[in-house]
């Protein structure tokens, strides 16, 4: 091992708060090395919203094609999908976005780009690819990666990822989907409207099991009418390889009903976990907690003095966004004088599938569970006219405000460009204004019941606050 390498910083993985924070160290006068061990960008670039994304446009364009019938446009002729074209644009949007990345790393004076496996040899110290490098401050941001369902069997058939999956060059004939949750209903919509058979385990009692009851049931309703069968309280699930070829074979048991699915692929999307195991954390003193994920305080700090985690590692997020947002925190706290806080995001969003599911703030369910007095506001969206106009009227919206500050709690959008209105509410909660602010656009509201919530109709304002 050569001699120790001096640097004033050390960022590790180059998801979306890596590079960011690397250049603004820089701008700001410090030596920064930044190191990759597998590609830059991380999941969002690479494995997750780009490419993922990029899959739903192509599952929308073929879902428009199918039903255009219904508006008077006809296409001669049944609809194929060419999974290799979409293969290949879904590369050329990824290659595009890390050759841009990689430019601009590469051209920044001041920054060394590292390619390698990081691992700790001391709390301010680590190896990569045969050097080793020490700084006083030391930031974290090393993403997740997929897990497996502990079923029997699975070591025995293949089995695809959010990664993997995206590189299939023919349409599955039936997909198996482990896991109803964002990840695996995403994928769930996409190949079924590129032509598959679909079917979604899930061993809990309904979809998305975070989100309210009404939500679950409103998800599973468009996609169930889109073909998508679903299993759910699924027990004693088993696989195994098929009788035929490459196929796979699954049973399980759903209430007292013994079920048998044959499938061609099966992807599994039960969660991930933290690429924190192999990168020396005991040897620096860094704690995690049972799951693997870095335990840090308000502003990202680790309980070792000089090194920060950020992103998905820290199991404070797990979102782009958020792992952005760690970037801003940790740069306005080092930086700018700016105390900024993790407790001070408000927790923002989306399922994208379509129609899209938009999440900030609270949930009915965390708002009863507060006991405050609430007022709640649903419409369903087939009473938009955007949504009439385009024929899409399935979901609904629902907003949650506390009925002594008048601020919104908390809000879902089920429904059309849902991902996109829902920043208008958010950008409400952050200045701190009263719903009134929104009320001759959006939602106006009843005066509730003491401590409880009260359903109103948000196209009839039959009392204003």
């Amino acid at each position: 091992m050569s001699e120790p390498e001096r640097f004033d910083a050390i960022v590790i993985g180059s998801g979306q708060a890596g590079p960011f924070l690397a250049a603004r160290l820089v701008a700001a006068g410090s030596r920064v090395a930044l190191i990759e061990r597998e590609h830059l960008g991380g999941t969002c670039v690479n494995d997750g919203c780009m490419p993922t994304k990029t899959l739903v446009a192509c599952a929308r364009a073929a879902h428009v094609v199918r039903t255009a019938a219904s508006q008077g446009v006809l296409v001669d002729g049944p609809l194929r999908m060419d999974m290799r074209v979409v293969k290949a644009r879904k590369n050329r949007v990824v290659d595009d976005a890390v050759r841009n990345l990689t430019t601009w790393l590469e051209g920044m004076s001041g920054l060394e780009l590292i390619r390698g496996h990081a691992r700790f040899v001391g709390p301010r110290a680590v190896e990569v690819a045969g050097r080793r490098l020490e700084a006083a401050r030391t930031f974290i941001n090393v993403g997740g990666r997929a897990v497996l369902p502990g079923w029997p069997g699975i070591e025995r058939v293949p089995v695809l990822t959010n990664s993997t999956v995206m590189d299939l060059e023919t349409v599955p004939e039936h997909l198996v989907v482990a896991g109803g949750s964002y990840i695996g209903l995403e994928f769930a919509q996409i190949f079924r409207r590129f032509g598959a058979r679909v079917s979604v385990i899930e061993v809990g009692d309904r979809l998305i099991g975070r989100e309210d009851a009404d939500v679950s049931a409103g998800v599973q309703t468009i996609l169930e009418g889109e073909g998508i069968q679903f299993h759910l309280a699924a027990r004693d699930v088993s696989v195994s390889p098929g009788s035929a070829g490459d196929s796979i074979k699954v049973t399980l048991r759903c209430g007292d009903t013994s079920q048998l699915i044959e499938a061609s692929h099966l992807l599994a999307a039960v969660g991930r976990r933290p690429n924190t195991d192999d990168l020396g954390l005991d040897v620096a003193g860094i704690a995690t907690d049972a799951r693997g994920f870095i335990e840090v305080d308000d502003q990202l700090r680790t309980n070792v003095e000089g090194v920060w985690a950020l992103g998905d590692a820290n199991g404070r997020g797990a979102f782009t966004h958020t792992s952005y947002n760690d970037y801003e925190i940790v740069a306005a706290n080092l930086l700018d004088d700016d105390p900024r806080k993790i407790s001070e995001r408000i927790l923002a969003y989306a399922l994208f599938i379509d129609q899209p599911l938009a999440r900030i703030g609270m949930s009915e369910t965390e708002v009863f569970a507060s006991g405050r007095p609430a007022l709640i506001g649903t419409m369903a969206m087939a009473r938009v006219g955007r949504a009439k106009e385009r024929g899409e009227t399935q979901g609904f919206m629902k907003v949650l405000v506390d009925a002594q500050t008048e601020r919104i709690l908390g809000t879902t959008l089920l429904g059309i460009e849902a991902d996109e209105v829902i920043h208008l509410l958010l950008d409400i909660m952050y200045a701190g204004a009263s719903y009134l602010a929104d009320q001759r656009s959006a939602f106006p509201l009843q005066k509730p019941k003491a401590n409880l919530l009260k359903q109103t109709d948000l196209a009839v304002p039959t009392h204003r606050l």
